[in-house]
């Protein structure tokens, strides 16, 4: 089975952790170094444990902290100065260890920006932020996955009355940008399946959206695909620096609303 971790997930850093039968994977190195430290010595892992740090690009909230990873195996779809990387390309798998890792080319403005597929023996797991969009040609390779960590980061009407310029709220509803809860709702609904156990909805606007409203609108678009879904099929919504793990016979998620499919109930504590 395979265990992870979201470490950080918002505008201020991004993590992920993955482990599977002695191979453990990152997936950006944003948040402060003292949120890392923490996270790890919380996961019980230590650095020369990790076998490869996957890049999805080179935004600060998405590489702050890479000059504490050289010297490991870096896998990434742009250079990024000083650092020994790897090249990716898309849809070209790759392994590290036990995991094989296929390269999605995102739409967001980043040179190069990309999601990833990973898999074991018997799990997949599919994560993607930071695009506008996801192309339709993905869908048959992102279904009916085991796991599913997808952006949900603005409410539209959220966003369009911040106080952000316009200029900025066109850069982040564009094709360019990032998904809003009902864009990513409908790709759940498009490729979740009998086998999907858990959905974590990231990236969350901490300005544009709650994660209450990012919940509730997955929730009602994935009840008209009631028939596919499996009975515990669990949702949750993270918070910037909140952990939700999965594995090693447990489940913490501090303290995140949670959606719960056993029966369609619906379990909620108001994090807005």
């Amino acid at each position: 089975m395979m265990r992870f971790a979201l470490l950080a997930s918002g505008s201020k850093g991004n993590c992920f952790v993955i482990r599977n039968r002695g191979t453990a994977v990152v997936i950006d190195c944003g948040s402060t170094l003292k949120h890392l430290r923490a996270s790890f010595g919380e996961l019980h892992m230590k650095k020369d444990e990790i076998d490869a740090l996957l890049i999805t690009h080179d935004h600060s909230d998405h590489i702050s902290q890479i000059r504490h990873f050289a010297g490991y195996d870096i896998y990434s779809p742009i250079d990024i100065p000083d650092i020994c990387r790897a090249n990716i390309r898309n849809r070209r798998p790759f392994s590290v260890g036990s995991l094989k890792i296929t390269p999605l080319a995102l739409s967001h403005d980043a040179r190069n920006t990309c999601g990833y597929i990973i898999e074991n023996e018997n799990e997949k797991l599919v994560y993607i932020t930071d695009t506008g969009y996801v192309n339709e040609s993905y869908l048959p390779l992102i279904r009916d996955a085991d796991y599913y960590v997808m952006e949900s980061n603005h409410d539209v009407r959220m966003l369009m009355a911040t106080r952000r310029p316009q200029y900025l709220k066109a850069r982040i509803y564009g094709d360019q940008g990032h998904l809003c809860n009902e864009d990513c709702a409908e790709i759940l609904a498009q490729c979740i399946g009998r086998n999907t156990k858990m959905i974590i909805l990231a990236h969350i606007s901490q300005e544009a959206n709650t994660r209450e409203k990012a919940l509730a609108v997955t929730r009602e678009r994935l009840r008209l695909e009631k028939d596919r879904i499996a009975d515990g099929l669990v949702i949750c919504a993270a918070g910037q620096y909140e952990m939700i793990r999965k594995g090693e016979g447990n489940e913490e998620m501090d303290p995140g609303t949670v959606c719960c499919f056993a029966g369609l109930e619906y379990l909620a504590d108001d994090p807005s």
